[in-house]
């Protein structure tokens, strides 16, 4: 994938990191989900579709056997990793591998669409039609998005160690920007602060999960970055905490 405006048009491919993906990436806290609940994500006899599912995170922390629940994502890869985890876990969900401006859904079927940590890749004006072919009247439209706080110590350390092997990375830049977008009239949006916990393997994980690091280097220059964050990890104890910034977005169509 090559976006005008991300990474200054660097090439980017989240389906060579979607082993990463599923096991690093579901780091949600608590009160996410207890929020996308209040505003009716999951709730029964409703159907609700993850825009960019990817590894189906949102869809299996808010499973509900009574809503219908569809996945869609443009990484058959991620799917792939989504769709093992509902067979063994026995949840009913449908994935579907598709792009979220060209879903082939069918219109007027959702009560709730969500879009977690992907929205700025969609095409906007797309979306804007498509989000509303498949709302229900009155359905809800919400966009998620969690990011480091630039603040921290250790995720400011290790974001200086992605740009000094990729410069063009710009981080939660184009994710920011969106955060406030009147995509349709009436938009509310919360924020809350939450420290994430982790290990080095994990943090070192979820830096392999993000879009700067394994999903756009080359092979020679990803080994170097990954050899030179396990060293920068050995400073810091077994398990900490990394802050971050939790975001939601929502309008009542």
């Amino acid at each position: 994938m090559k976006i005008n405006g991300i990474d200054g048009g660097t090439s980017f491919d989240f389906g060579k990191t979607a082993s990463a993906y599923a096991e690093y990436r579901d780091i949600y806290p608590k009160e996410l989900y207890d929020r996308l609940r209040c505003l009716g994500v999951g709730a029964n006899g409703t159907a609700w579709l993850d825009l960019g599912t990817g590894t189906g995170v949102l869809p299996k922390n808010l499973y509900n056997e009574n809503c219908e629940i569809t996945g869609a994502d443009i990484s058959a890869e991620q799917i792939a990793f989504a769709r093992k985890e509902a067979a063994e876990s026995g949840k009913r969900i449908h994935y579907i591998t598709a792009s979220a401006e060209n879903t082939g859904l069918e219109s007027n079927s959702f009560d709730v669409i969500t879009a977690a940590q992907c929205f700025w890749y969609f095409n906007r004006e797309k979306m804007k039609d498509e989000i509303a072919r498949m709302l229900k009247p009155g359905g809800k439209f919400i966009k998620v998005f969690m990011n480091w706080d630039f603040d921290d110590r250790i995720a400011a350390e290790s974001i200086a160690l992605v740009k000094r092997f990729n410069s063009g990375w710009n981080s939660g830049r184009n994710a920011h920007e969106d955060l406030y977008d009147d995509l349709f009239p009436g938009r509310v949006t919360e924020e809350f602060y939450a420290d994430i916990p982790f290990t080095a393997e994990s943090w070192h994980g979820r830096m392999i999960a993000c879009r700067g690091t394994l999903a756009s280097m080359d092979a020679a220059t990803f080994e170097k970055w990954e050899s030179a964050h396990r060293e920068m990890l050995k400073k810091y104890p077994g398990s900490f905490t990394v802050g971050h910034k939790v975001y939601i977005s929502y309008y009542t169509l």
